[in-house]
Order: C-alpha cells, then sequence, then structure tokens
C-alpha cells in the first residue's frame, strides 16, 4: 500500500478527516487523499478506480456523484473531465471535458481557486493543459509534463505516477512508441510492487508490455489486475493482451467470457467478443466459434452501438481465416458499409475475397479484390492495412495462375509494409499475416526451407498462431528439419487440446508431433 509523506498528511489531516487509503469492493485499492468532503468520498473513490480501468461511464457518474454531494469539490470535475480523454485509444471529447470543467467555473483561474491544496492546484493545471488551446498532440504532452510534476513535488503521490504512466502511454497518439512504453510500465511497476492493489498499476503494466518480444514481463500483472478488479470487465478482458501476445488461448477464451458476461446467448458484439471469437479460432473450436458468431450477430442493435457491426467484421474475418472453412454460408453475409473503418472494410473484402478464391470463385475473388482497392489508405499505422490486404489477394491471384514467382515478389513488397507497421496487441488487423501467407505459397510451390523461415517469422509476430504453426510444422518437415516441425506440431496440439473432432489437419498434425522426419515417410 502507497504511503503519503509527512506534509502531504499534516495537509490532508487539517482539511479533513478521511482515511488515507479507499477501497471500493471488486475494483481494487488506492490512496487519493484530498480537500473533498467525508459524505463525497466514497462516489469519488469509486470514480478514480472505475476510471482506472477505463470503465468510463460507470467512472462520470460517480464523479458527478460526489459533485452533487460536494458541489465545489474541485477533484471531483477534474475526474469527470479526465473521464473525456482515452490515451491508449486515442480518443478525446474536447467539448464534453470543456464542459464538466465550466460547471466547476467559468475559467482556469476561477476552478484552480477552489482547488485547496498546493497539490489539487497542480491536477487542475493538468486537466487544464490537457483541455487548453492547441493540438490533441500538443496538449497530451503538456499533460504528460504537468503530471510529472505533481510525481516530483509529491514523490509519495502514486495517483500522479499512474497518470504519468498512462499520459506517456498515449503521448504518440496510440502509436507504440518502445522507449515511451518501457518507461511508462517502469513507472507502473513500481507503484504495483509497493501497492499489489492498485488497479490503475497492473493495468498500466500491461499496456506497456502488451507486444510479443515484452509480454513475459506483463504476466504477473496481468495476473494480478484479475483478481484486483473482478466487477470491471475490462480489467478482466484487459488480462487477454498478455495472453495473445504469448499465444495463451485458454486464458483468452476465459477471461473475455467472464469479461463479456457469462450468459452466452445475450452476448454483442464488441472487443471482448471479437477477443473471444479469436481465442476460439485459435482452440481450433471452430463450432464454438461459429456459434459465437451467429449469436453476437442476431444480437446487434437496431441501431447498432457504436462499432458494433464493424466487430461483426472481423470476427466473421478471423473466423474464415483461421478455420479455412471456405465455404461456410457465413461468407454470403453481407456485412460492411461504407461508415465503417478502412481497415474493417478492407478485412471484409480481404477475406470473402480469398474465402471465394479458395472456393474456386476467381470471378468473385477479383471482384473483391476491385473493392478492396478503392478503400483509402495511407502510410500512417492502421491505414496502411488496406494496401497491405489488397497486395495480398492479388498475391494469391497470382498464385492461382501459378505465377509463383510474381506472387512472392508481390509479397515481399508486402511483408515490408506490414514489418514497418507499430507493433499490435491482438488480433491482428491484417486478418491474413503476410508471412504466413508467403510461407503458404512457398511451400506450395516446393520451396519448404523458404517457407519454414515465413512461418518463423509470422510466430514472431503472433506467437502462438494456429495456422502459423499449421504451415512451420508442415514446411520444416519437407525442408527437413524434423525437430523444428516436431516442436511446432507438439505446441500446435496443445492449441488444440480441447479442438473439434474433426479439425482437417488433425491427424496430420499429430503425425507431425511423433515422427523423427519427413523424409522416413
Amino acid at each position: 500500500m502507497s504511503r503519503c509523506s509527512s506534509l502531504l498528511l499534516r495537509a490532508f489531516l487539517a482539511l479533513s478527516t478521511i482515511p488515507l487509503s479507499a477501497h471500493a469492493q471488486g475494483l481494487g485499492t488506492i490512496s487519493f487523499p484530498n480537500s473533498g468532503s467525508a459524505a463525497a468520498q466514497g462516489a469519488f473513490i469509486r470514480g478514480v478506480l472505475l476510471l482506472h480501468s477505463f470503465e468510463y461511464p460507470g467512472a462520470a457518474e460517480a464523479f458527478r456523484e460526489a459533485q452533487k454531494t460536494d458541489p465545489d469539490f474541485a477533484l471531483a470535475y477534474w475526474g469527470e473531465a479526465m473521464t473525456h480523454t482515452h490515451p491508449v485509444w486515442n480518443e478525446q471529447d474536447l467539448a464534453a471535458a470543456r464542459a464538466s470543467l465550466a460547471r466547476l467555473g467559468r475559467d482556469a483561474a476561477t476552478r484552480r481557486a477552489k482547488a485547496k491544496t498546493h497539490r489539487e492546484q497542480m491536477y487542475m493545471d493538468a486537466v487544464e493543459a490537457l483541455y487548453g488551446e492547441g493540438s490533441k498532440a500538443k496538449r497530451d504532452t503538456l499533460f504528460a509534463v504537468a503530471v510529472e510534476r505533481i510525481t516530483a513535488a509529491h514523490p509519495d503521490d502514486d495517483e500522479a505516477k499512474v497518470f504519468h504512466a498512462l499520459a506517456l502511454l498515449g503521448l504518440n497518439q496510440s502509436v507504440r512508441d518502445t522507449p515511451s512504453y518501457m518507461r511508462a510500465g517502469a513507472i507502473a511497476e513500481d507503484v504495483l510492487r509497493r501497492n499489489p492493489d492498485h488497479p490503475a498499476a497492473a493495468h498500466f503494466v500491461i499496456h506497456a508490455f502488451d507486444d510479443p518480444a515484452h509480454a513475459p514481463l506483463g504476466l504477473w500483472a496481468a495476473r494480478a489486475y484479475s483478481r484486483i478488479a473482478p466487477d470491471a470487465p475490462h480489467a478482466q478482458h484487459m488480462t487477454t493482451h498478455i495472453f495473445v501476445a504469448m499465444g495463451m488461448w485458454d486464458d483468452v477464451v476465459s477471461q473475455n467470457i467472464v469479461a463479456s458476461g457469462h450468459d452466452h446467448g445475450a452476448m454483442r458484439a464488441d472487443h471482448y467478443t471479437a477477443w473471444l471469437e479469436y481465442g476460439y479460432v485459435q482452440q481450433g473450436r471452430y463450432e464454438n466459434a461459429r456459434k459465437h458468431l451467429e449469436t453476437v450477430r442476431a444480437n446487434v442493435g437496431r441501431p447498432p452501438r457504436r462499432g458494433e457491426q464493424g466487430a461483426v467484421v472481423m470476427m466473421r474475418a478471423h473466423y474464415l481465416i483461421g478455420s479455412e472453412r471456405w465455404t461456410d454460408p457465413v461468407a454470403e453475409w453481407d456485412l460492411a458499409q461504407p461508415a465503417m473503418f478502412p481497415f474493417v472494410r478492407a478485412a471484409d473484402a480481404f477475406a470473402t475475397g480469398y474465402a471465394a478464391l479458395k472456393a474456386g470463385n476467381r470471378t468473385r475473388a477479383e471482384a473483391a479484390l476491385a473493392t478492396l482497392e478503392t478503400v483509402p489508405s495511407s502510410d500512417r499505422a492502421e491505414e496502411v492495412v488496406p494496401r497491405i490486404l489488397a497486395g495480398e489477394l492479388r498475391a494469391a491471384l497470382l498464385a492461382a495462375s501459378g505465377r509463383t514467382d510474381s506472387a512472392v515478389a508481390l509479397l515481399h513488397d508486402v511483408m515490408k509494409l506490414e514489418d514497418a507497421m507499430p507493433v499490435e496487441f491482438g488480433p491482428p488487423l491484417v486478418v491474413k499475416p503476410s508471412h504466413e501467407l508467403a510461407g503458404e505459397v512457398l511451400l506450395a510451390a516446393g520451396r519448404a526451407a523458404e517457407a519454414q523461415g515465413h512461418f518463423t517469422r509470422a510466430l514472431e509476430l503472433a506467437p502462438g498462431r494456429s495456422r502459423a504453426l499449421v504451415g512451420l510444422a508442415r514446411a520444416a518437415a519437407a525442408a527437413g528439419d524434423s525437430s523444428a516441425s516436431v516442436r511446432a506440431a507438439q505446441q500446435l496440439l496443445r492449441n488444440w487440446h480441447s479442438a473439434d473432432k474433426n479439425v482437417p489437419e488433425r491427424a496430420e498434425v499429430e503425425r507431425l508431433a511423433r515422427e523423427p522426419s519427413a523424409a522416413s515417410r
């Protein structure tokens, strides 16, 4: 548990008799001394705890409850304003945040005057910087500097430290900057070691390390976060950022079931259910994945919630590509809409076009490629995804025509684009990773050693991905690398320990898992 400095303790006790440490059932424990009234503390602390777990609507409601109890409680308005910035998601509602602050006072000076301690004034200075003048990038930077000043002035203030860590995570506008992420992770980890029940500390350690190279560093925090905040659905889901990065599919599935609610029939398409779908596919539980997909599609609201239809699109794409059920009727669903994000529209066109090609319908695949090439793209982060997927589908069409060299040359260009993308977390936006596709094209052309290299690279970017493991087991066996083939096949069987009985590759993989060499056949 964190401890206040003696200076903060004296200032706090002069203003209030609220306990230094506060806990909300199922959300964690923090220490956030402040000058608000005793009656407002429960709602305020609940708001901060919900804010730490990105439960933004609930947090805003709690802060407004604290304001109602204590209308001049400056930090209650600060907290509500903070719910309108989502740094990791690069989202900010500037107008709503300014409206929240305006209810406390007409200008920054008036609002600052209502903060009764120097520390609280610094918190107000930070939020005023966040919602002041200038571009979002500039204001985010000023906020990060301002909260770092709080940590310098009040070194025992763990709340300032975790907000500093969060600010660092969002500093590059949702593009992972590894040095900033490592710095954020170190700050949050330090807080978590002192207070093992701090939800933000565990949460931000996970965000800092949720890429394949660093995920093992965040595994302990993922295990802790589930326990710290059992009543925060986002906390239960958030653990799976680490589990996906480590290919721990059983944990991905179980935690996203918890996050989504155990009533499968009532599940709606969203972030949690999309990750659950991906986990089912990696487990080889295609029947579960199919039923889950049907359920969430049937439960799409009228009108749909924000992002709901797009989540169904991505779930269908990962289902088709991962299960290779090319003729499944779900491929005929009409899902894409012009208002969807370009990467979602691209995933839809690619998945349905690639499935059509694999099912022998070249005309439909070519029509899908024509659609794909109209989806706008750029060189920025996920905006390059449409260009990658268009290149992949064109390469697949070339390979299907026997033009392997042309297909491979095009895929090399595509792989450069994907390799240059910022590190992703979660199910890949490039729904058929380019190294995986290159491996399959090369293996079909009898170039097993080259294929093995690409499958190996695909698994570095997406550890434990089942479709890449199938390819690696086959390619390594064909290339005479029996140990690599056996390892890949055995890992795949661990993924598939609860798989459907009729997974087509099951018998082949079981044989590869025990055979010393493909050449012995």
